[in-house]
């Protein structure tokens, strides 16, 4: 087999509305903290210096939101069900959804805003496949390439619910996209809002999930570089972060030599 990466890399460089930040522990510093740590919680004193230059081992603190990176929403992340009833959290998905065979949809030539199932339908023709349940389908919309910068927040397409809805009736219950969200922009859907006062325009990807409980995979990357738009396996697990509506992913597909 051979591995593709897909994920996009958590860079506290990059530009983020929730910005990240990253700060390395030096091996030299990590001594230094885990002799701090043996006489606060052991009462053990340890001299740091006695190891080889004086070093341990480095380590990262990182502060970001679970929606940074290559991510994978659960259904509690779309807020209350339809029905009344508890939606899941990331930690209690089946893991079967996340290890599936794909197929890619290029809808990379639409402009700013949705697509609905239409543009779907043609996408699965130019692919030649109908997915079969649990298939995971991914989105090509060329957004990667703006990751990093704030035009990746702002210069994508997503789906409009019915594109959702006619996926999700063919039994698919991950949808992955390479741009910052399935559904629109921000700007796009407010302004649609404040022109039509019709509030079916707001998060019409994500709010399906009320009814119809399914996981998107958001920010993926290098989709383009799949050899073929189907006849590969997706692995997608979400990191186990308890009670939380969404979680990291180290997304790659699997592609036979």
């Amino acid at each position: 087999m051979r591995l593709i990466d897909l994920s996009t890399a958590i860079d506290a460089a990059g530009w983020e509305p929730d910005p990240v930040t990253h700060e390395i522990v030096s091996a030299k510093e990590g001594a230094r903290h885990m002799a701090r740590e043996m006489r606060e919680h052991f009462g053990v004193d340890f001299d740091p210096s006695t190891l080889p230059g004086g070093e341990l081992l480095s380590l990262d603190r990182i502060s970001l939101t679970s929606h940074t990176g290559t991510h994978v929403d659960a259904p509690s992340h779309y807020g209350t069900p339809e029905d009344g009833g508890r939606p899941a959290d990331i930690d209690e998905m089946p893991l079967d959804w996340f290890v599936r065979p794909g197929v890619v949809l290029d809808i990379s030539d639409a402009g700013v805003g949705t697509v609905g199932p239409d543009r779907l339908e043609q996408g699965l023709k130019e692919a030649g496949h109908t997915p079969s349940p649990l298939d995971i389908v991914l989105l090509r919309t060329g957004a990667d390439r703006h990751a990093g910068t704030q035009r990746y927040f702002t210069d994508f397409v997503g789906l409009d619910g019915p594109a959702v809805e006619f996926l999700l009736d063919f039994g698919v219950r991950v949808i992955g996209t390479d741009a910052f969200s399935l559904d629109a922009p921000f700007t796009h859907m407010i302004g649609a809002y404040q022109k039509t006062g019709d509030p079916s325009v707001l998060w019409p990807a994500h709010l399906v999930g009320r009814h119809r409980p399914y996981c998107q995979i958001e920010r993926l990357s290098h989709l383009e570089d799949l050899p073929s738009p189907h006849g590969f396996t997706v692995s997608a697990l979400p990191v186990r972060i308890s009670g939380a509506g969404a979680g990291w992913t180290r997304a790659v597909a699997w592609v036979d030599r």
